[in-house]
């Protein structure tokens, strides 16, 4: 069957393509008992950045938010172990993955520089004078001595 690709939907326009994805899967320390020594639970996901059908700009902001998760080589790494089934763990890096991808998704705001307004001038002016004033009057009269 050529052509079926598996998508993992992010939003209603947005999808990774499975193919972007490399999960490893490692044993795991923690819980488990005897089971943790025998079957490799924890899993190791490799997400694709560069690779990836991601609008310019979210890649950016995916590299960044990644941080040292990230390679040289643009591939994303998420670690999942919390959990004591391979599958519960796949699972969880995936939805971390998708986590942040949204995060990712989110344009920031363009702070537009602004100026205070006349009448918080005045105020901020007159509470500097008023406070001048009262540590002026703090200090010694010439005729105590």
């Amino acid at each position: 069957m050529i052509g079926l690709r598996a998508l993992i939907q992010i939003t209603d326009t947005l999808a990774l393509d499975d193919r972007d994805i490399d999960e490893r899967f490692v044993r795991a320390s923690g819980p488990g008992g005897q089971n943790v020594n025998k079957v490799a639970t924890a899993v190791e996901l490799r997400f694709n950045v560069a690779a990836a059908e991601l609008p310019a700009d979210v890649r950016q902001r995916l590299i960044a938010l990644a941080g040292s998760r990230i390679t040289q080589d643009g591939i994303l790494l998420i670690d999942s172990r919390e959990h004591r089934t391979q599958a519960q763990n796949r699972l969880a890096a995936r939805e971390r993955l998708v986590a942040l991808v949204r995060q990712a998704l989110v344009r920031p705001t363009v702070r537009r520089p602004t100026r205070p307004k006349a009448g918080a001038r005045e105020a901020r002016l007159t509470g500097k004078k008023r406070r001048s004033t009262v540590k002026r009057l703090r200090g010694r009269t010439d005729g105590d001595d």
